[in-house]
C-alpha cells in the first residue's frame, strides 16, 4: 500500500531511522519500523545513546555485570553500544541481504575525542568493527582533516564507512578522493569490494540555523529573504558534486571491480525553525541514490503528511548557485560559516560523549572516566 514513505522509496531516497535504544529493540519497534515505515537503516551517536542509557532500566543487568567484572568506563561504553547495535544489525540483516549489501546498515561512532588523531581513530574503527561482527555495520568517523586519512586507512581494511560531520562543498570533494583512495587501497590489497561501502553525511538543518542568525544580524530586507534557503541549496549543489565524482572513468574502473558509490546522506533532517514545514529537509532533498536519516519525530511527520513531488534536487542546481551567489552579495561568509559549524560539530559530540561516559560512570557507581 502506497504512502509517503514507500514513495520517498521508489523515488530512490533510503529511509534510516536516526535513533537507536534498547528499549526500540527489546520492543520490536524497530523491527515494526522495518516492516511498515520503510526503514532500511540505522544511524546512532553519543547522544542519542546517552538519552537511551539514561531512561531506562533495561540496561542495569549488563551494567551489573560490567560492574562486577571491574571494567573500565570507557569500555563499558564500548560494550553497551556495541551490543545495541548488534542487534540492531540482527534486526537489519534481511534489509541488508536484500539489497546486496546497500541498505541494512546500522552506525556507530568512534570516540569523537578522537577527530583529530588519526592513527587512534582507524585503531577504534577496528576495535568496534571487531567487538560488533556483523557484516551490515557502518564505523562513523568525523570528515575533520585528520580524519580523511583515517576514513581510507579504514575503508582499505575492509571497513565500511560512515563519514560524519560534512557541512561543505570544498570538504565533500575531499571526503569523496578519501572514499576512492580507500576502494582503490582495499582493491590493490586484494579484498572483495562488494560489500565495502560508504556514505558522506552532509549535514542540513544546523547550516540554516547558522547562516539564518547571521542573516538576522545583517538585517536588509535581502539578506531576510535567504533564511531557510542555503541549507537546502548546499545539499543540492552537494549532489551536483556527487554525480560528476562518480561518472569519471577513474570511478567506472573501480565500479567494473564490484565497488560501490558512497551514497549522500542528508542528516540533521529534523527542522530547527518551527516556522518550516517539518518535512521540509525531506521534501526538498529528493533524488536517487541518496539517504535520509531522520529522527523518529520527523519520520512520522513525513508518514503522516509529508509529499513527494518527483526530483528536489537536479532540476535545481542554477537556483542553489543564486542562493550562494546571494549569500555572498548580503555578506555571509560561507567558509566561515563551515569552519564554525565544523568546529560546534566536533564540540558537540566530544560533549555528548562526555555526558555518556559520565551516565556511565555513575550507572556503574563510580567515578571518572578512561
Amino acid at each position: 500500500m502506497s504512502n509517503p514513505l514507500s514513495e520517498l522509496s521508489a523515488a530512490g531516497v533510503a529511509v534510516w531511522l536516526d535513533d537507536i535504544s534498547r528499549d526500540r529493540l527489546r520492543t520490536g519497534n524497530l523491527a515494526d519500523l522495518v516492516a511498515n515505515r520503510s526503514v532500511v537503516g540505522v544511524t546512532s551517536n553519543p547522544t542519542i545513546f546517552q538519552k537511551a542509557i539514561a531512561s531506562s532500566d533495561l540496561y542495569n543487568e549488563q551494567l551489573h555485570d560490567l560492574t562486577v567484572r571491574g571494567v573500565d568506563v570507557g569500555e563499558a561504553v564500548r560494550a553497551i553500544t556495541a551490543a545495541d547495535v548488534r542487534d540492531a544489525c540482527d534486526v537489519l540483516r534481511g534489509v541488508y541481504d536484500a539489497s546486496g549489501g546497500v541498505d541494512g546498515r546500522v552506525s556507530l561512532e568512534v570516540d569523537p575525542r578522537l577527530a583529530h588523531e588519526t592513527e587512534r581513530t582507524v585503531a577504534e574503527a577496528r576495535a568496534l568493527w571487531w567487538s560488533v561482527d556483523r557484516p551490515n555495520l557502518f564505523i562513523k568517523i568525523p570528515a575533520t582533516l585528520t580524519g580523511l586519512p583515517a576514513i581510507t586507512e579504514t575503508l582499505a581494511q575492509g571497513i565500511s564507512v560512515n563519514v560524519t560531520l560534512i557541512f561543505g562543498l570544498d570538504r565533500y570533494d575531499a571526503v569523496i578522493e578519501a572514499f576512492l583512495a580507500g576502494v582503490e587501497k582495499a582493491i590493490d590489497a586484494g579484498r572483495d569490494v562488494g560489500n565495502l561501502t560508504s556514505v558522506a553525511s552532509f549535514f542540513v538543518s544546523r547550516v540554516d540555523s547558522e547562516v539564518d542568525a547571521r542573516l538576522d544580524k545583517i538585517g536588509t530586507p535581502e539578506a531576510k529573504a535567504l533564511h531557510a534557503k542555503t541549507a537546502i541549496a548546499n545539499a543540492r549543489l552537494a549532489y551536483e558534486r556527487y554525480e560528476k565524482a562518480f561518472a569519471t572513468p577513474r570511478w567506472k574502473a573501480l565500479a567494473a571491480k564490484g565497488a560501490k558509490p558512497q551514497r549522500p546522506l542528508w542528516a540533521s533532517t529534523s527542522t530547527k525553525d518551527p516556522s518550516l514545514p517539518d518535512t521540509i529537509y525531506v521534501s526538498e532533498l529528493v533524488a536517487p541514490g541518496t539517504v535520509n536519516t531522520m529522527p523518529e519525530a520527523t519520520l512520522q511527520a513525513f508518514a503522516d503528511h509529508g509529499q513527494v513531488r518527483g526530483d528536489t534536487i537536479r532540476p535545481y542546481y542554477d537556483d542553489a548557485r543564486q542562493v550562494f551567489a546571494a549569500l555572498a552579495s548580503v555578506g555571509v561568509d560561507l567558509d566561515d560559516v563551515i569552519e564554525t559549524l565544523e568546529t560546534q560539530g566536533v564540540q558537540k559530540f566530544e560533549d555528548s560523549w562526555n555526558q555518556l561516559l559520565g551516565t556511565i560512570a555513575q550507572q556503574l557507581g563510580r567515578s571518572g572516566s578512561d
